[in-house]
């Protein structure tokens, strides 16, 4: 399986529902890397934890729990 998530997204709107949950599955993994990079891009760049979590859509101790310690 492709990991382009233009595909994927296609993929997981499949009528086949095995072919659908793996590429929902792919597209979580990726989503979840991508946000730590971005995570990563704005601690680097000095934003506190309290903007990240706000940008994220969660609290800050819980931002800080899943990339801090990274």
């Amino acid at each position: 399986m492709t990991n382009d998530l233009a595909t994927l997204m296609r993929q997981a709107q499949d009528d086949d529902p095995l072919l659908a949950l793996h590429a929902t599955t792919a597209l979580r993994r990726e989503i979840e890397r991508l946000e730590a990079v971005q995570v990563r891009r704005a601690r680097v760049a000095g934003l506190a934890w309290a903007q990240i979590a706000d940008a994220v859509g969660v609290s800050k101790q819980a931002v800080h729990k899943k990339y801090g310690r990274r």
